[in-house]
């Protein structure tokens, strides 16, 4: 009995070690605030202690005071990534569109993600990101992104990043999709930053920038806008040989035609069903929403104004498509 109490305090001490609180929070200034409240849904959910992943009605935010801003802490494992979307009421298709720029991006993967990097005793927060937005308010988003299929055996301790506002190399770390790319998502004012990658999380593990790239030592970049910056190879100007793949056509659930379109476009399916189909105009407001596509996958955008509009479809599994529409 004594030997499966000290079995029982040693599991419950190891999970509150690798625990660690993250918060979600959201801002939905110029969103009109459901009936339903604001919730966020995604893979952390059962994690987290909710009944299931991708629930759009499980877990609900809390509004700060009187302010536009909900959210809400969470306990979550250390060392992982998740992938999360706001949603604006209880329903999956009443979730945010995520902009380019903040999204996974690979395999049309339109979540939004974060990674949790460290134990520290402090919660993980990156801000209240604008619903349907890539940043704080007076933010602005920027990604790096580093190739390390030439850099040898990639270290134990990470791949992290060095910047003009956060010089310790221990502290900003890297996470890959795959293929070698490492990458991560801060939130600054615009300007200019320079900044340098590492190979594990000391001084000693920095690259060394190539002189046609450098400037001091370091690589530079101006960020007037939320930004992708370009791949490049460790130790290098340019992206490697090779590199990652995104948005594998093979992984597309729909293809869309006529586009450009003018009255009626037609959503042809690649695999599966369509549970609902919602469009977005260029501000991330919802503009058509269809609980189910019509058997004929004809939709119609006669009422909309000339544009860029996106369209996405949710099919089965969770997944879901976002493609760019111009309207005539």
């Amino acid at each position: 009995m004594k030997n499966f109490l000290t079995t029982i305090a040693l599991f419950f001490l190891i999970g509150s070690l690798s625990a660690k609180k993250v918060k979600f929070a959201v801002d939905m200034t110029t969103f009109t605030i459901s009936p339903n409240g604001i919730h966020v849904m995604g893979d952390f959910q059962v994690i987290a202690g909710f009944s299931a992943d991708w629930d759009a009605g499980a877990t609900t935010l809390t509004q700060e005071g009187s302010s536009n801003i909900y959210s809400i802490v969470v306990d979550l494992p250390a060392f992982q990534k998740y992938e999360f979307k706001f949603v604006d009421g209880d329903q999956s298709y009443e979730a945010e569109f995520v902009p380019d720029e903040a999204r996974v991006g690979y395999g049309f993967n339109d979540n939004r993600w974060l990674y949790v990097d460290s134990l520290t005793n402090d919660t993980t927060f990156l801000g209240a990101v604008k619903f349907s937005g890539n940043s704080p308010a007076g933010k602005t988003l920027i990604r790096y992104k580093v190739d390390m299929s030439n850099a040898g055996t990639v270290s134990s301790n990470g791949v992290h990043v060095t910047t003009s506002y956060q010089p310790d190399p221990a502290k900003i770390r890297l996470y890959s999709f795959g293929s070698g790319v490492y990458e991560i998502i801060n939130y600054v004012t615009t300007g200019n930053y320079s900044f340098k990658y590492y190979n594990g999380n000391t001084s000693g593990n920095a690259e060394t920038v190539p002189g046609g790239c450098a400037t001091s030592g370091m690589r530079t970049t101006g960020l007037p806008k939320d930004s992708i910056l370009p791949v490049v190879c460790f130790e290098g100007c340019s992206a490697c040989v090779v590199g990652v793949k995104e948005n594998s056509l093979a992984e597309q659930i729909f293809r869309m035609s006529p586009n450009p379109a003018a009255n009626l476009v037609t959503l042809h399916l690649k695999s599966g069903s369509v549970t609902s189909v919602v469009v977005f105009d260029n501000t991330g407001k919802q503009v058509i929403i269809l609980r189910e596509l019509p058997a004929s996958g004809i939709i119609d955008v006669s009422g909309l104004g000339k544009g860029i509009y996106f369209v996405r479809a949710f099919g089965n599994n969770n997944i879901s498509q976002t493609q760019k529409l111009i309207k005539e």
